[in-house]
């Protein structure tokens, strides 16, 4: 890159991107013409292109970065050389191994986070540029040592932090600090615990830190992908650009409600049903609920045959039952057994009795060939089959937990508590998508469907492989009858049945699409924020999806509002990975202003008084402010009005039933550059989570907050500036 002022600077990265996207672009077309003439029989592998096409297609996204701007800043060396830092590397065409672009993750661009005034690493000066797209606006300088004349100070933190918020959390790579730094750098293998309190950066610094472990474990991880799991689907669209700015796209983001393929769960159980759901306890429900539709009838049930009438008693499928149990499989996939042995005593019940006087022992072929006729006919009994059904019904997750959530009854002989029922037993909430996923292994599958389906599948190929032998006996013509500079003849093609393979439909989906369709996809590497919110029964959920273990856990136990939710670290994940998780602690709030975080700090003190505020590195200079009003609504409206003429984002927050606001549980990890919060002292009266609550919408803001209430201000919020509806317009 040339050095003609910082604008020149980034000039030339304009152009290498071009050329770039062009170069890749062709690349991309030549694969994929090579690609359909291996379809046509001509040439190639097919397998080959499509790796090569799916390989050309993934270069070209990760350089949709470049909207971004690739490079942000410039390292000067004591020894007068440069390098430039950017979000992902680039190298000289000439030679692979020279970097043209330090990508940020590299141990060479580490000293751009690390170098300080005392440790300079060699480093004579950091400069950071500020872009707007591929327009270079200003940049900032911190030289390390004595500064010459006109070099300028560091201010390129508090220009990060003071900045309006647009849509969507942003990649902080220009301004990772050092604490953040050795977080995102470690190499701890286990379950890594980053707790903070607002504002601290814990999910940004998460989010590059699953960009550091896909850079340095590329090999390891790009075959799996990595998960983040967020509290909700607005908090996963506010930090989903993050990692794709970072070239960095195999990656699948859920939310606790929808870590089940095919299930979107969003409704809240009430705090009492989600501590019972979410307890380890619900194993022995949900074990006791399968057993519970393993049955054995008071009655003998009768089926009548063509000779003689059969019966199934309590005798028969008590044996039944305990043979099927005892093979340890899934419920679903001991069926066979349970089958069998039904069968075997319905079989040779009805033998003795139909060959009663005329068969003797000694007859063996006879009595073989009744036996054969009797299975026969049992294989058409509807009414056996019904039985079958009854006693050992093939189950869903979906149907065994609904039925039992709807019946008092069934509750009851699981031993489960009364407050679980439900009149719409299949009415799913966040809670039952952890019971849900349970019941995939205790249920297993339906063998019987699943070979049926597999008999299907190898039968539409041997038809496709049929069809395309067909083909090839048409293509097999004489070569003296046809023009050799046109056709081609059998001997230059392969087996029919390679053929057939090309016809085959293929997955063409990317990773994260694959994985998200996949319920029993593994990852190398799983985020998890707002950790405390998790229930037992959902770290059950997440442990599934990475046998690895190699997680990073974030959250702040001071803002737990589930009932269900983790009380301590320890007590989550010492099951999992005893001796093998590491914490960290984040204590530098980046985003709340002073004026702000004093407030939120005062009710802090007064509902988890142990737990100390982070403290903030910069003032606003703008007192937060509360306005007492009878009415509402003018007050909302002038607050919007007034944000809609000053950039950045703003959010009005209240409790439910207030028009005009959003609840706190929908604000988690998200910022604002204003908040209203409205009726702070309702928020507080809604239930146990209500502190947590208002202390999440507290600490939204980046730069003003007014608080509107009708009735009581809280004790905590004595310290807002009060001020007259006259002077906020009203």
């Amino acid at each position: 890159m040339s050095d003609h002022g910082y604008d020149g600077e980034l000039h030339s990265e304009r152009e290498y991107v071009a050329g770039l996207y062009a170069r890749l672009d062709a690349d991309r077309a030549q694969a994929q013409g090579e690609y359909d003439a291996a379809l046509a029989g001509t040439g190639g592998s097919p397998m080959e292109r499509d790796v090569q096409v799916r390989a050309s297609a993934k270069r070209v996204k990760r350089l949709h970065v470049a909207d971004d701007g690739l490079c942000f800043g410039r390292l000067d060396g004591l020894d007068g050389a440069r390098s430039y830092v950017g979000r992902i590397g680039l190298f000289d065409e000439q030679d692979e191994f020279a970097p043209v672009l330090l990508d940020w993750r590299a141990p060479a661009a580490r000293p751009f986070y690390t170098a300080t005034a005392v440790t300079t690493e060699g480093m004579r000066r950091r400069r950071q540029f500020h872009t707007r797209g591929r327009r270079v606006l200003d940049f900032t300088d911190e030289v390390f040592g004595r500064p010459a004349a006109g070099e300028r100070g560091d201010a390129a933190l508090l220009a990060a932090v003071n900045a309006p918020r647009g849509e969507g959390m942003r990649d902080i790579v220009a301004t990772i600090q050092a604490e953040q730094d050795e977080i995102i750098r470690s190499e701890h293998a286990g379950v890594m615990v980053i707790e903070g309190g607002p504002g601290t950066g814990k999910t940004v610094v998460a989010l590059h830190r699953v960009a550091y472990l896909l850079y340095t474990q590329r090999e390891r991880m790009e075959r799996h992908g990595a998960l983040v799991v967020g509290p909700n689907p607005a908090f996963l669209d506010h930090i989903g650009r993050v990692l794709p700015s970072l070239g960095e796209t195999d990656v699948v983001f859920m939310t606790p409600g929808s870590l089940l393929p095919g299930l979107r769960a969003t409704a809240e159980d009430a705090p009492d049903v989600a501590r019972t759901k979410g307890s380890l306890g619900m194993l022995d429900v949900l074990a006791a609920a399968i057993a519970d539709r393993q049955a054995v009838p008071s009655d003998p049930i009768p089926i009548e045959l063509e000779d003689v009438t059969g019966r199934i008693d309590a005798g028969t499928a008590g044996w039944a039952r305990d043979e099927a149990r005892a093979t340890g499989l899934p419920h679903n996939e001991a069926r066979p057994t349970f089958d069998e042995i039904v069968t075997y005593v319905v079989v040779e019940r009805a033998v003795s009795r139909i060959g009663r006087g005329w068969l003797s022992r000694s007859d063996t072929a006879a009595r073989d060939d009744l036996r054969d006729q009797v299975r026969r006919e049992l294989e058409e009994h509807k009414a056996f089959h019904a039985a079958l059904d009854e006693l050992w019904p093939i189950l869903t997750p979906e149907s065994l937990l609904g039925t039992l959530y709807s019946s008092v009854d069934r509750l009851s002989a699981a031993g489960a508590d009364a407050s679980l029922w439900r009149a719409d037993g299949e009415a799913w909430t966040v809670s039952d998508v952890p019971l849900l996923d349970e019941l995939v292994d205790l249920l297993g599958r339906d063998t019987v469907a699943a070979a049926a389906s597999d008999a299907a599948t190898a039968r539409e190929r041997a038809a496709e492989r049929e069809y395309a032998e067909g083909v090839l006996d048409i293509l097999t013509l004489d070569r003296e009858e046809m023009d050799e500079d046109l056709l081609f003849g059998a001997g230059d093609l392969t087996h029919g049945g390679t053929i057939a393979e090309r016809f085959e439909e293929r997955d063409h989906r990317e990773l994260a699409e694959r994985a998200a369709a996949d319920r029993d996809w593994t990852y190398r590497h799983v985020v998890v924020d707002e950790a405390q919110e998790l229930s037992e029964m959902d770290w059950r959920v997440l442990m599934r999806r990475c046998p690895g273990r190699s997680f990073t856990v974030v959250g702040d136990l001071a803002q737990r509002r589930s009932a269900a939710g983790a009380r301590s670290w320890a007590t989550m994940l010492e099951p999992y990975v005893p001796g093998r998780w590491e914490y960290r602690s984040l204590t530098v709030n980046y985003r709340t202003p002073s004026e702000i975080m004093t407030v939120a700090a005062s009710l802090l003190a007064a509902f988890a008084p142990d737990v100390r505020p982070p403290d903030s590195v910069r003032s606003s200079g703008t007192r937060p402010w509360s306005l007492r009003t009878r009415d509402l609504a003018p007050a909302i409206a002038d607050f919007v009005a007034a944000e809609a003429d000053r950039d950045g984002t703003s959010v009005v927050i209240g409790p439910p039933g207030v028009p005009g606001t959003v609840p706190p549980s929908e604000t988690k990890g998200l910022e604002f550059d204003a908040v209203l919060v409205v009726e702070p002292d309702r928020i507080l009266a809604e239930g146990p989570q209500g502190a947590a609550d208002l202390y999440v919408a507290l600490t939204r803001a980046t730069q003003r907050l007014g608080v509107v209430h009708a009735g009581r201000l809280p004790e905590s919020l004595r310290g807002l500036e009060e001020v007259s509806p006259a002077a906020r317009g009203l």
